[in-house]
């Protein structure tokens, strides 16, 4: 009995050693392919980076083979072109020289001026400019005598007399002289496309088709003839006034308004631009774009008026944003005042303007008296002289009115010409088509500092107080 169990506890010792081995082969096995798999995969990865620095190595070569190849392609074509062109300018002065000996054997072009220009030009024929040919039949007609007055006023804004005048002034500076090359542009003919541009602001493309004339050509007209009306003829139609001169225009405008010592009616208008490549919100004027719902671009005309609607002063080209206090502070006229220039005179301005010792402007705070709705009613028609004259100076020069193709630093240049213009118009009584007239919107605004003169203050309640009481205002009520 204890044999049998002795040799049965042998067995499954046998048995288990045998499992224990088996487990110990099989772990054993696992370890290894695990083993030679990491092996395997450390060797795929460096294969991997041999290859894809191969491939790389043989994508940039490939690149630098097709530049290459492109650089030389591009190269030798430049080279073709410019044999070609060469060849072809060569062609071209052949065919000129062919040509112009034909021309000098038909014609016979030995005469005395023919030789002469050949002296100058060294021989060869005479030197000749290539034209394009445009037809200028229609300016050719208005320069004639026979034309209709009524036609050109209404082309050029004013009768042959004032265009006569102004091209005889103008005379010294803008005529040129004729040269082998061409001939000069007529004095009037240069007068008559700076005008025409400014009367209907067309583009120049048609200023250049209206006059037979490039368009770079017109552009530069244009600017000459403002220039030069700038210079010439503004000292002597827009100045500020001497003395003898402001003791009629305070009479005249005494006699509109009841309103002692005015010198001046001041008005500020804007003239649209197209948007600016710098400082682009300085310009944009927000009033006339809540207005028009469009978003619109503007400098500014500020002018002081006579009693006749002839500016005395003015300045231009202060961006759009600003207000009309904010102009009035830069203006020379301001300057002026606060040396002691305007002593003892007003100018009257809207509402836009601060109530100074030399400004004279309405009343503006709410529940108004009687006798402060009779000044205002006064000083509304002072203020109307300057805003009709506003109204004329847009109407008779229509590039006033849109955007132009002129840049922004060349536009205080032509706004300057323009109101030269007009008060050589107006002081020669030229009218104007009432259909022309521009109508123009108020955008006053109240400046945060209306008030800043105490003694100014008393002056305008004095006023008011004598208009009312001397029966000079105040009627419109009772």
């Amino acid at each position: 009995m204890n044999e049998n169990s002795t040799a049965t506890r042998k067995r499954r010792r046998k048995n288990s050693d045998a499992g224990d081995g088996k487990k110990n082969k099989e772990v054993k096995g696992i370890l290894t392919s695990l083993l030679f798999l990491d092996e395997q995969e450390k060797h795929d990865e460096l294969e991997l980076q041999k290859i894809s620095e191969e491939e790389k190595k043989s994508i940039e070569s490939n690149h630098r083979k097709k530049k290459n190849a492109m650089f030389g392609y591009y190269s030798n074509l430049d080279d073709y072109y410019s044999d070609v062109e060469e060849s072809e300018q060569i062609k071209r002065k052949k065919s000129r020289g062919v040509a112009r000996a034909a021309l000098v054997a038909v014609t016979g072009a030995t005469e005395d001026g023919a030789d002469s220009r050949d002296a100058k030009s060294g021989g060869g024929g005479p030197r000749r400019l290539w034209v394009k040919d445009r037809s200028g039949a229609w300016w050719d007609e208005c320069n004639k005598a026979e034309f209709p007055e009524e036609e050109f006023k209404k082309a050029f804004r004013m009768g042959k007399v004032t265009f006569d005048a102004i091209c005889e002034e103008l005379n010294s500076v803008i005529a040129k002289e004729d040269t082998t090359l061409r001939n000069a542009i007529p004095v009037k003919q240069r007068v008559a496309v700076c005008l025409w541009r400014l009367a209907t602001g067309d583009p120049l493309r048609i200023v250049s088709k209206r006059f037979g004339l490039g368009i770079s050509t017109c552009h530069k007209l244009v600017l000459e003839v403002c220039t030069a009306i700038k210079n010439v003829l503004m000292p002597k139609y827009l100045q500020w006034p001497d003395e003898v001169s402001i003791r009629t225009i305070k009479n005249e405008f005494e006699s509109i308004s009841g309103i002692p010592n005015v010198v001046g009616s001041m008005y500020t208008s804007h003239v649209p631009i197209i948007a600016p490549k710098i400082s682009v919100a300085s310009y944009f004027n927000k009033r006339h774009t809540e207005r028009n719902q469009k978003t619109s671009y503007s400098i500014t005309v500020q002018g002081v008026v006579n009693p006749r609607g002839v500016f005395t002063d003015v300045c231009i080209g202060w961006p759009g944003s600003m207000n009309d206090d904010q102009v009035l502070e830069k203006s020379a006229l301001f300057h002026r005042a606060n040396s002691g220039f305007m002593e003892g005179v007003w100018v009257v301005g809207g509402s836009g303007y601060p109530l100074m010792d030399w400004v004279l402007v309405p009343y503006t705070q709410q529940n108004l008296t009687w006798t402060q709705h009779a000044f205002n009613e006064k000083i509304g028609e002072v203020k109307k002289i300057a805003k009709d004259a506003f109204a004329r100076l847009k109407g008779r020069w229509g590039c006033l009115q849109k955007r132009t193709e002129v840049k922004l630093q060349d536009l205080p240049i032509v706004l300057g010409a323009c109101c030269v213009l007009h008060n050589i118009c107006e002081s020669r009584n030229e009218e104007i088509d009432p259909e022309l007239i521009f109508d123009i919107v108020d955008d006053d605004m109240v400046p945060e500092d209306a008030l800043r003169s105490v003694s100014s203050m008393k002056a305008r309640d004095a006023i008011a107080h004598n208009l009312l009481h001397h029966g000079l205002a105040g009627t419109k009520f009772l």
